[in-house]
């Protein structure tokens, strides 16, 4: 994913920053537990998509 487009991601619910997972297939809002698909290099950006991130995600372990 180009870094510039994660530069102005924001999560769709509370605004606030997405990071990139390790494997690079979603991205992750640690404030509202939540993971984002990344599909073909396009994030899916919609709150149905998103799974809800699990206790060593939402930690970064």
């Amino acid at each position: 994913m180009d870094p510039k487009l994660l530069d102005v991601l924001a999560c769709p619910l509370c605004k606030g920053p997405l990071v990139l997972s390790a494997d690079k297939s979603e991205l992750w809002c640690r404030a509202d537990g939540l993971a984002y698909p990344v599909r073909d290099g396009i994030p899916v950006m919609l709150e149905t998509e998103a799974r809800a991130l699990d206790a060593d995600e939402k930690l970064d372990r």
